[in-house]
């Protein structure tokens, strides 16, 4: 009822002016002096129209993506890493190979006696790289060793190569021994030492 009280426009006022309400005859509503637009509604809740209407979800929406240049920075260091990594692989792999840089030998005695022993020490610098060193004993009573081989790890500069020449019964010479390096460029050296039984 309430509801279409509002919705109704009021009617024309009637009322000759300048007479007193009580002469009018039975009481009638009063009426407002003017009314503002045509439709007013008041009321519980949703029209039936509205009920109907379907509630869409919008989906939802991803966070912007960061900027690229942030990203490259965050990325920058392990790639930077990564990449030391393994130049510094190839490098242990690839390489330049083993090479020799100096030889020499060194005979201890320099003098035996009867039944005697000499340790003839072969000394090799090289370029620290790992691989097989190649060599080959020559002594001067002509006799040789077979191929010989010494493995060198990474960082190893100096491999020390042995020789053991033992002498016995009377007599007196002058003996030398050769130490041929075969791997890589070919290198020699040379020394002596002194035999004296009598």
């Amino acid at each position: 009822m309430l509801a279409s009280h509002w919705i109704q426009r009021p009617g024309p006022d009637e009322t000759p002016a300048g007479q007193p309400a009580a002469e009018q005859g039975p009481a009638q509503p009063v009426r407002p002096d003017r009314v503002e637009g045509s439709v007013l509604r008041f009321g519980p809740g949703v029209t039936a129209a509205a009920r109907q209407r379907t509630h869409v979800t919008l989906p939802a929406v991803p966070p912007p993506p960061a900027p690229r240049g942030r990203r490259l920075r965050r990325h920058a260091l392990p790639a930077l890493v990564l990449v030391c990594v393994l130049a510094f692989l190839a490098w242990q792999r690839l390489g330049p190979p083993l090479e020799v840089n100096t030889v020499t030998v060194t005979a201890r005695p320099t003098a035996l006696g009867c039944g005697g022993t000499a340790d003839l020490v072969g000394l090799v610098t090289t370029n620290g790289r790992p691989g097989t060193l190649s060599y080959r004993w020559i002594r001067s009573d002509g006799t040789a060793s077979g191929l010989l081989k010494e493995e060198l790890v990474r960082g190893q500069r100096q491999a020390r190569l042995h020789l053991r020449w033992t002498f016995e019964g009377p007599g007196h010479r002058t003996a030398r021994a050769e130490l041929r390096i075969l791997s890589g460029t070919a290198r020699t050296a040379t020394t002596g030492f002194a035999y004296d039984c009598r």
